[in-house]
């Protein structure tokens, strides 16, 4: 008798709906190209912290990428280790609207009028905002009579931009795109850089377009997230795929001078949990404020480019994720219910560093309705309306964008009258 075969199907094969996305190991510093890089904090695998997901992709493969920060032990500069396609970060599904709070619309505006003010930029001059968003700080320029020019590769915010009268060019900024400007409008007498310089990834390919558009005494302005603020508060969050580069005054000094430009004047901001505004022009041109070489030697007192330093930093964050996700399991265990209030960038890296799923936070609540009805990156929590905080009152909020904490509790007194309580995780985990 002849023995049964057995037979099976095979199995489908594997279908992706799009190549997985591509990226590479930066192995030298963005500013003076050492490959001396030691790597001092790593959090694993991270997904596209901007990247919130459609209920309809939920079941769909979700691209992880390595995310770890390194210091150059040559100039001081602090990076992380991977780069991500600019064209998947900032594709049609970037969300991100810098007009949703306000503390960042006065932020802006007063940031238009200051530069004009302090510089006497005259009104007819031209003013470029490299990742202009939806055009917030050029619409300040605009206000001062000033000619402007976007360049931002976010398609949903630049649409948003042009809609609102602010000419912009959808791609990202590139000696290119410098030259078609020039061209068209002439040199610039302000070239702004909000939160965005950051996320380049050639720098020195940044510096030749600003060496291209930029007239011979105008200026080039810079703002971002101080790493002396982000270090001494331990900003960990802070760190995700977009934000390349986490800057200080020293190792920009010495990359500025790679482009016969310089530092002019430096400004501490609070926006974003601490910030510097960074003043750059040709050198020779303009004087240099004794501020420059203070924040210098106040960076070297510090000790904060040594690794030592950065170690250290390494430490606190492990200290403080056990913290929050403590308290957390704490309030969770004791019968309580705990929701997210805002759905940041910056809350990816918080969530899923901490492991924070819809186990401990049962939704988050948004603003930003394009991101309300999606889920969070990685951990798939899902995005509701503001309202639905009052609708369900749960005992605790969970504020992510703690940034902005005294703006949103204003907004969300009425949650607080009612006996709910927020809890801030940033610089330490605490309720109020």
């Amino acid at each position: 008798m002849q023995a049964a075969v057995a037979t099976q199907e095979k199995p489908p094969a594997l279908k992706t709906k799009a190549p997985y996305p591509a990226g590479y190991f930066r192995e030298d510093c963005r500013l003076c190209h050492a490959k001396t890089l030691a790597t001092f904090l790593d959090f694993g695998m991270h997904p596209h912290s901007d990247g919130f997901v459609p209920a309809a992709a939920l079941r769909d493969p979700e691209p992880f990428f390595p995310l770890a920060t390194e210091l150059c032990l040559t100039c001081g500069q602090v990076q992380i280790n991977y780069v991500v396609d600019p064209l998947y970060l900032y594709g049609q599904e970037y969300l991100y609207d810098s007009t949703i709070t306000e503390t960042g619309r006065k932020h802006f505006r007063g940031m238009a009028h200051d530069i004009v003010a302090a510089y006497g930029i005259p009104s007819s001059a031209l003013a470029v905002d490299i990742g202009s968003n939806v055009g917030l700080l050029l619409s300040g320029f605009r206000d001062e009579g000033m000619r402007v020019q976007g360049v931002d590769p976010t398609p949903r915010m630049t649409a948003i931009a042009i809609q609102n009268g602010i000419d912009t060019i959808t791609e990202c900024f590139s000696s290119d795109v410098a030259m078609r400007i020039k061209a068209e409008k002439g040199q610039a007498a302000v070239i702004t850089g909000t939160n965005v310089i950051a996320h380049i990834d050639d720098l020195d390919d940044l510096m030749k377009g600003i060496d291209i558009l930029l007239d011979e005494e105008g200026i080039f302005v810079i703002e971002a997230p101080y790493l002396a603020d982000l270090v001494a508060h331990t900003e960990y969050d802070t760190i995700y795929h977009q934000h390349l580069s986490y800057f200080s005054v020293t190792p920009l000094h010495r990359f500025f001078a790679r482009f016969a430009m310089e530092i002019i004047d430096v400004v501490r901001t609070t926006i974003h949990g601490g910030s510097i505004r960074i003043f750059v022009s040709r050198r020779g041109i303009r004087p240099v404020r004794p501020v420059v070489e203070e924040m210098m030697q106040s960076e070297q007192r510090e000790h904060l480019h040594s690794l030592e330093r950065m170690q250290q930093f390494a430490t606190d964050v492990y200290a403080e994720r056990r913290s929050l996700t403590a308290l957390l399991v704490n309030l969770k265990n004791s019968g309580a219910r705990i929701a997210g209030v805002g759905a940041p960038a910056k809350g990816s890296t918080l969530l899923n560093f901490c492991g924070i799923t819809s186990a401990l936070l049962d939704f988050i609540t948004e603003k930003n309705t394009l991101k309300v009805g999606r889920f969070t990156p990685g951990t798939h929590i899902e995005i509701v309306t503001d309202e639905m905080l009052l609708t369900s009152m749960p005992e605790y909020a969970l504020i992510l964008p703690w940034n902005f904490a005294p703006e949103i509790m204003r907004n969300l007194q009425e949650y607080k009258n009612r006996g709910g309580k927020f809890i801030i995780p940033i610089p330490l985990p605490h309720i109020v």
